[in-house]
């Protein structure tokens, strides 16, 4: 199928808001990717190009972040080293299964992460009043690092609602550092996920620097007003509208 200017442009205005919803919780791309298949994109081209814009946006972010002085850096290396890991192991399977099972699998994937937090908000609230720890002081930290590192390579979306309890709930970073952190790690593991899909040839790039685009003004807007929308509303409409966009591309 051949994209249009419209289709561009929806893809345009939808990689901006998806990005405010990256930076200010996650789950951008449960929009994004149902989006690009309801378009007529294959699932594994639409899983690749959707990742050179979250590389922009991940760069846009942490720079805004850390011109805030919320980007904790002290322990980087612990957190990294098991994420990059895990992002080439997902990804790669995500470059070498077939359509018909990656079709599926991406929206299941997508659907069940975001009921689970739908149905269970407290993971993503941070323990108070406790100081954060390293990974290397934390028992099962790194293990649960690299399983979010391979579902983040293989499909991206929702991955910050498994990586924010990780680092808010185990590793005990207030939220607004998490968030911070969680861009880092996005951008660790998408540069991973970006060489191998280049290597498989599965970007197209007019779409990729598209989303790229849009992804990176709604991260500087995303930015300026990360938590200040409720975490509760910005999960119910997350829901709503992942559960019509995931419909959208099964009957597609």
């Amino acid at each position: 199928m051949d994209l249009t200017l419209w289709h561009y442009a929806a893809i345009a205005v939808l990689g901006i808001f998806a990005s405010i919803i990256n930076i200010l919780a996650g789950g951008g791309s449960n929009l994004i990717l149902p989006l690009l298949m309801a378009f007529g994109v294959p699932p594994d081209i639409a899983n690749a190009s959707n990742r050179v814009g979250i590389f922009f946006q991940s760069l846009t972010g942490i720079r805004g972040f850390r011109n805030a002085g919320a980007l904790p850096t002290h322990d980087l290396r612990g957190i990294l080293l098991p994420m990059i890991f895990g992002g080439l192991v997902g990804s790669v399977l995500a470059s070498v299964l077939p359509n018909q099972i990656l079709k599926p699998a991406l929206l299941v994937c997508i659907l069940g992460v975001a009921t689970l937090t739908f149905l269970k908000p407290q993971l993503l609230l941070p323990p108070q009043n406790v100081q954060e720890r390293k990974v290397s002081d934390t028992r099962g930290a790194a293990v649960l690092l690299f399983a979010v590192g391979i579902y983040g390579g293989f499909v991206q979306a929702s991955t910050a609602f498994i990586l924010l309890p990780v680092l808010a709930g185990v590793l005990h970073y207030n939220l607004l550092r998490a968030n911070a952190l969680k861009l880092v790690c996005t951008l660790a593991f998408t540069v991973v996920a970006l060489a191998v899909f280049i290597v498989q040839g599965q970007i197209w790039w007019d779409v990729g620097l598209v989303l790229a685009a849009g992804n990176a003004i709604g991260s500087m807007i995303g930015v300026k007003i990360a938590l200040k929308l409720s975490p509760n509303t910005l999960r119910t409409i997350l829901f709503v509208m992942t559960v019509v966009a995931v419909a959208a591309a099964f009957l597609k």
